[in-house]
């Protein structure tokens, strides 16, 4: 009879510790601005002249034993690394880019860029700001730095290493490179938000896409644009094949954010042929998105926040990686595909191939992360088959998608849709490797 009393006191003293810890902490509002270290005394107003220079993308995560038991260590060590960074001007930028727009994201600071033969280009900021993330009872409670501690479980620079991962299985990606960008003339009114910051300079998934070195590429275009596009040209298809196994390397990756604006869409166009659609991953924020701590643990239970989940040996919970956009565009596909596509992945993606992709870090990080990132991608590997069912049963028990998916105006129902093609160039490609 005393056993459930202990439980229950033992538990209300976590619960307060908890409280005092995070009520103690200080909040972490805003986005910080990486931190030069070398040259030593160069401010971001004065790094103009430099070629490079060594930055810590921020200190905000400092930590201590306690917070390290309740909130984790994540990638702590990596957010505060010293990084080497080329300084880049928008003028010396591929020819010259010149800026669009801002994009709309609530925590990563970003714009889109144009470039030349129709190429538009992105600036993604390596810090984020999830303010507006933080819900109103965690704001009275005096407990938002949770919400902006959680950000140390995103690796900073996880986007340099799934790229050359996904090159290397003949899946597209947009090419991502770190740069920093000093206060400059060419930032226009932008200047004061966007200069002397750490960002990702990669492909935005949109324009002409002449920068994919694939056959017949027309444009690129979004998922909305997709959608109509499948209702006006009945005759066009999406690579499923090529979906499918964009999808089963994503759950190697433990990327569980996937939403459908995420994704562009590149236009292949051949003569006596119908349009095809091939699939372009984009924001690989959340790769490798590993928390850990009491705290985050308990939020990232499936109980708790099914969609959010942690990268692990083990996929915990597959309901909370498929997406309405997997319901939409992956329904139809059968299961024998998801299968077959799981087996050619396990081949195709190698030891030698994952152990190639962390020649993109430093020797700094590849000590710190790479030994369990790589052995977490191998254990997802290798129940790779097992996943793959269970993603498409988790498609058969949600059925047809009866909403608009996320940045579509409204529900496009798909008409008929084509049997996935098994010999597709992005297919082969993948082959080749």
């Amino acid at each position: 009879m005393k056993f459930p009393y202990l439980r229950i006191l033992t538990f209300c003293a976590l619960i307060l510790v908890v409280f005092a810890t995070c009520s103690a902490c200080k909040t972490m509002e805003g986005m910080p601005v990486a931190i030069i270290v070398e040259p030593k005394g160069l401010t971001p107003e004065t790094v103009a002249d430099q070629d490079s220079v060594v930055v810590i993308a921020t200190k905000r995560f400092r930590t201590h034993p306690l917070k390290n038991a309740f909130q984790g260590k994540n990638y702590r060590k990596a957010w505060k690394t010293p990084i080497k960074v080329p300084v880049k001007f928008l003028d010396e930028i591929e020819g010259g880019i010149i800026p669009l727009e801002m994009g709309g994201g609530f925590q990563t600071l970003s714009m889109d860029l144009q470039g030349k033969e129709d190429i538009v280009y992105t600036l993604r900021s390596v810090n984020k700001n999830p303010d507006e993330l933080i819900p109103d009872y965690a704001r009275k409670l005096n407990i938002g730095n949770i919400v902006m501690d959680a950000m140390s479980a995103q690796h900073p620079y996880g986007a340099l290493v799934v790229a050359p991962m996904a090159e290397s299985v003949g899946i597209l990606h947009t090419h991502p490179k770190l740069v920093y960008l000093p206060h400059q003339s060419q930032l226009d009114t932008f200047d004061s938000r966007y200069g002397g910051r750490l960002f990702l300079l990669e492909y935005e998934p949109e324009g002409s896409g002449a920068w994919i070195d694939m056959e017949g590429v027309k444009e690129i275009i979004d998922t909305e644009d997709v959608q109509k596009m499948l209702l006006e040209h009945p005759n066009s298809t999406i690579d499923e094949r090529a979906l499918v196994r964009a999808r089963l390397f994503d759950l190697m990756i433990g990327d569980w954010d996937r939403h459908a604006k995420q994704w562009g869409w590149v236009v292949i166009e051949k003569e006596d042929e119908p349009l095809t659609y091939v699939p372009l991953p984009t924001d690989r924020d959340n790769a490798f998105y590993n928390p850990n701590g009491i705290i985050l643990k308990l939020i990232t239970h499936p109980r708790s926040q099914p969609l959010v989940r942690p990268f692990r040996k083990k996929i915990d919970y597959m309901p909370g990686l498929v997406k309405p956009f997997d319901q939409y565009f992956l329904l139809n596909v059968p299961e024998n595909v998801f299968v077959e596509v799981a087996h050619e992945l396990q081949k195709d993606f190698t030891d030698e191939k994952i152990d190639a992709a962390f020649d993109h870090w430093p020797d700094e990080f590849n000590k710190l992360d790479k030994k369990n990132i790589i052995k977490y991608i191998k254990a997802r590997r290798a129940d790779l088959p097992k996943h793959a069912k269970a993603f498409k049963q988790v498609l058969v028990e949600r059925g047809e998608l009866l909403v608009p998916l996320k940045g579509s105006s409204k529900v496009y129902r798909r008409q008929n849709p084509k049997p996935p093609k098994v010999n597709n160039e992005l297919s082969a490609l993948g082959k080749k490797q």
